[in-house]
């Protein structure tokens, strides 16, 4: 039975550059995947591309394909990333450059997935109908067009498979659902229709456990984290993908970390709202049907999945301009740390109500004493910390509020609570908000183009 192997180089836009040398030089892939897109990367990459045209695409994905090109071409790997952004035809350019300094560029063909970028016609879309609605509130586009900063559908797998088909060696798209980036390798090489709906199902699956890269492989796991073998050099992912539909789930021998059941688990449960029906562009998965088996040290085979049919609507990802932010910080040392830090608070707070200042959001963490966990952790906090730090977060629509209230931190370094430090980096920064935006959208609003670069 014909098996395809799929390994997960990048979690996100940041991941250690090493994982997809070792996925190539160690996991005997097949293909390699790479996801370099979170929500709001989107907007950074708009912003990007207004500063230079020839931007707005991960940047960290073309000196990384220096490094791969003359392995995936000598092994036979090809490659499916995200890392196009908001400008996939530029990133397809500068990996051509790349080639063609290696000497490689007539070996190399790279499929360009377009489309899903609707910024431009966003108002051609409200005026045929489509209000874009906000997911979680209801409230309609119109309330934050003139503030939006990026928009994109999220495609499937089935315009990777037609870059493939075309002949591609590396794929870049630009916002596809996650998982899509093995869910197109696997339709090329099955020869999938769209109503295969279960392998269809059983491979979105697939992507979904190892997109996130290590935490399938015993990184950020809950289970027995400490028992996780040689941590610091933890391999990532691998999906074997049988034709029956099953897979399993593995790592390279070479590299540490683990695959069990509940690292499986845990990743399976990551992100996936009603685990009846996990909505993508090609299929809606069932996870309530998956059954999953230890086969060995390091393989969990994952079987029995279920697909529906896939909606009519994409996913859309938007961002837009939602004001500014800042946050204060500074470390109060014992004794009474907390109730230091309760005190400065408190003094902030009436200064800025004696300046007159109101923000949309204001917002204390006391990091140390039960920060994270709040009323779900039973038990009190400890009394007599040795020291926590003081975070204060504010959040407005006035840029001039935001900087004021930078000036009130550091003058409690010596009118404040005493024992204080942590108040070297000067006044905190004000950063622009960039709020998210999920919608659905009618599929026919939004069309993927493949082209292809390079090679004879």
């Amino acid at each position: 039975m014909k098996t395809i192997r799929i390994g997960n180089g990048q979690a996100f836009w940041g991941d250690t550059a090493k994982a997809p040398l070792d996925q190539v030089r160690y996991g005997e892939l097949d293909y390699l995947m790479l996801d370099y897109l979170a929500e709001v990367t989107m907007s950074i990459m708009q912003k990007m591309r207004a500063r230079d045209p020839e931007q707005g695409y991960a940047r960290d994905f073309v000196p990384l394909m220096e490094n791969l090109l003359p392995e995936i071409l000598e092994r036979g790997v090809k490659v499916v990333a995200n890392a196009g952004g908001v400008n996939p035809v530029a990133c397809a350019r500068a990996v051509m450059e790349v080639a063609d300094k290696l000497g490689l560029a007539d070996r190399v063909k790279v499929g360009v997935v377009t489309g899903d970028d609707i910024m431009g016609d966003i108002d051609q879309i409200l005026a045929a109908g489509e209000p874009l609605k906000n997911m979680e509130t209801g409230a309609p586009l119109t309330n934050v067009r003139d503030q939006l900063a990026s928009a994109n559908a999220y495609f499937g797998g089935f315009p990777i498979a037609e870059a493939l088909a075309q002949g591609a060696d590396i794929v870049i798209t630009g916002r596809c659902t996650d998982a899509s980036l093995a869910v197109g390798p696997l339709i090329h090489e099955f020869g999938w229709q769209t109503d295969d709906w279960d392998k269809l199902s059983a491979a979105t699956i697939a992507g979904h456990v190892i997109e996130c890269g290590a935490q399938a492989t015993g990184g950020n796991c809950m289970a027995d984290w400490d028992q996780v073998d040689d941590m610091a050099h933890i391999g990532y992912p691998i999906a074997e993908f049988s034709e029956d539909g099953s897979f399993v789930v593995t790592k390279p021998e070479q590299m540490g970390g683990r695959v069990n059941v509940a690292s499986i688990t845990e990743q399976l449960l990551y992100e996936i709202g009603d685990p009846n029906e996990y909505k993508t562009a090609d299929v809606v998965c069932d996870f309530t049907t998956i059954q999953l088996e230890q086969l060995a040290p390091n393989r969990v085979q994952v079987s029995g999945i279920k697909g529906k049919p896939a909606p009519d609507y994409y996913k859309v990802s938007m961002s837009y301009a939602g004001g500014y932010k800042t946050t204060g910080t500074l470390v109060y040392g014992w004794p009474d740390a907390v109730k230091k830090a309760e005190a400065a608070d408190r003094i902030v707070r009436k200064r800025l109500d004696d300046l007159g200042l109101s923000f949309d959001a204001m917002h204390t963490e006391i990091l140390g004493a039960n920060a994270c966990h709040g009323p779900a952790l039973s038990g009190e906090v400890e009394a007599d910390i040795a020291e926590v730090q003081l975070r204060l977060g504010v959040r407005s629509q006035d840029k001039q509020a935001i900087r004021r209230f930078t000036h009130e931190i550091a003058p409690l370094v010596c009118n404040g609570p005493p024992t204080v430090t942590g108040y070297f980096g000067g006044r905190s920064r004000v950063e622009e908000v960039i709020a998210y935006w999920p919608a659905l959208m009618d599929k026919q609003y939004a069309k993927a183009t493949v082209t292809l670069l390079g090679g004879k």
